[in-house]
């Protein structure tokens, strides 16, 4: 099964998320915009995991995230991969709030994952974000990038952490799902 480690943000900051990206979407037709129910950030991508590396990524998970406290974040501002837009792929929110406690969460993820057997992923440096559309060849997004430059989400509270499995379009089946498998609570912060 092809995994992942994220987190979803709630209805409530996806209902935001939603009516400012409203007047966008008619954008380049290139863009492929993400589903609601596909949208979340992602800490460690695991790729293909075996049933005997699962029952050995599952433990070490869940020790890895009772380690981490809640986390306070918010969706705001837009940028593209690759680079300034002229050529992009992926059109995404940035992550704001706590990103340092937020990339010792994907370090701690990503550790899990190598311990348990998954190959590690060398061409994935944790960058935060949340992918907003996607498209097949390169388009230029620049024209999006500034006036969406101005959104800025509501903060939420990232209070779990779940393990989803990725299933590609295949026989049956016309889009991407994910299922999260488990999920893993983060420690109320210390007062």
């Amino acid at each position: 099964m092809r995994l992942f480690v994220g987190l979803v943000p709630p209805p409530d900051i996806l209902d935001e998320l939603d009516e400012f990206l409203a007047p966008y979407r008619p954008g380049p037709s290139d863009l492929r915009w993400i589903r609601r129910e596909l949208l979340h950030v992602t800490l460690t991508f695991l790729g293909e995991v075996d049933d005997r590396t699962l029952e050995r990524l599952l433990p070490r998970l869940h020790r890895a995230v009772a380690r981490h406290e809640r986390l306070t974040l918010s969706l705001a501002g837009v940028g593209a991969f690759p680079g300034n837009g002229a050529h992009a792929r992926v059109l995404w929110s940035g992550l704001y709030g706590d990103r340092r406690k937020l990339a010792r969460l994907a370090a701690s993820t990503s550790a899990a994952g190598r311990r348990a057997g998954t190959p590690p992923d060398k061409h994935r440096a944790f960058r935060p974000h949340l992918t907003l559309a996607r498209c097949r060849v390169p388009v230029d997004v620049r024209p999006l990038l500034e006036p969406m430059s101005a959104f800025a989400g509501s903060s939420w509270t990232a209070d779990s952490v779940h393990l989803m499995e990725s299933r590609l379009p295949a026989k049956g089946r016309t889009q991407v799902e994910y299922e999260s498998i488990k999920t893993w609570s983060l420690r109320e912060p210390k007062t």
